[in-house]
């Protein structure tokens, strides 16, 4: 389907610059036509001149004169038609480009949130079949809720996503910004995730009574997505660090992972809406291209902004600046 809609885009882009060609060659063509017209008149008006005239040196400057002026004109007049055709062009092979690319992103966006649905929903339902069929002894029984009450939370996760996300895009989300100790609130974060994922390593390195002013919701939406991406590409066996750190006015928090890292091509589009590294069949990993830029505009709803750089030796460091 990729490669599908990657020819189609290539057709449409050879149809549009043959058509821009032909529009131009015309525009050139009847410029010329003009021209020549114009210069057969001035001839044939000269030509009709009484040659006893004793005017006639005058009439003919009169005549060259006339010519040159619609020739500057006809000029004048296609530039400022080539020009308007140029910059229409530019406009719309941009707008087209916009949206056959916006269209590959939503049908990702669908596939993805496919995937990310039914397999929440699947698991679920088997825990809940298992408990309804079978005797389970009381560990089995809690990891098997466990293992529930997770893909509920992913549930929630993605549903708080896409809400979200659609409310700030259309401006309909109303902040309720407060006072909060922002240390706290990554804490609360972190220990969820300790809670929700008991084999992997979290570390984390958190300067205590951070105080800030923000929407709670949207803050820990934020953290939520970045500890969930650096779950899902680092190793098991390596840590995910939190760090929260104050130097004067300008807050920092990390989230570092080990993972495969970001290529530096594309650290500045992985914060656009629905953009994913690669094509929606050859990933390994789930996702909806959501999480990034919903963090990016919470960040910017907070006076800060996002940014990613290459954790050494291995991974990314995400972090989010807030400096007010």
């Amino acid at each position: 389907m990729y490669s599908l809609k990657k020819k189609s885009l290539s057709i449409a882009t050879t149809v549009y610059w043959i058509l821009l060609l032909y529009i131009i060659t015309a525009l050139v063509w009847w410029f010329i036509e003009l021209k020549n017209q114009n210069q057969q008149m001035t001839n044939y008006r000269i030509s009709e001149l009484n040659s006893k005239d004793p005017a006639i040196q005058k009439k003919k400057d009169q005549i060259n004169r006339e010519n040159n002026r619609k020739t500057t004109q006809y000029v004048l007049e296609g530039i400022t038609f080539l020009a308007l055709i140029l910059v229409g062009a530019v406009f719309i092979y941009r707008a087209v480009r916009r949206q056959f690319k916006l269209q590959a992103q939503q049908q990702n966006f669908m596939m993805a949130i496919t995937h990310e649905l039914k397999t929440p929903i699947a698991v679920t339902k088997l825990n809940l079949e298992t408990l309804q069929k079978h005797q389970l002894d009381e560990s089995m029984k809690q990891k098997v809720l466990s293992m529930t009450i997770q893909e509920a939370d992913r549930l929630a996760n993605l549903a708080n996503n896409i809400l979200v996300s659609a409310q700030l895009e259309g401006r309909n989300y109303k902040q309720a910004p407060e006072d909060l100790d922002l240390s706290s609130l990554v804490e609360t974060c972190v220990n969820e995730f300790i809670r929700r994922y008991s084999d992997r390593n979290f570390i984390l390195q958190i300067q205590p009574e951070i105080d800030f002013i923000g929407d709670v919701f949207l803050l820990e939406i934020m953290l939520n997505n970045l500890l969930e991406n650096a779950v899902k590409y680092a190793p098991a066996d390596r840590p995910v660090i939190c760090r929260l750190q104050k130097n004067g006015k300008v807050i920092e928090l990390h989230v570092i992972d080990e993972g495969p890292g970001i290529p530096d091509k594309e650290k500045r589009n992985i914060f656009e809406k629905f953009y994913r590294l690669g094509s929606e069949q050859t990933r390994q990993t789930k996702g909806t291209g959501l999480g990034l830029n919903l963090c990016r505009k919470i960040a910017h709803d907070h006076h800060g902004y996002i940014r990613v750089r290459d954790n050494e030796p291995v991974g990314s460091d995400f972090a989010v600046i807030f400096d007010k």
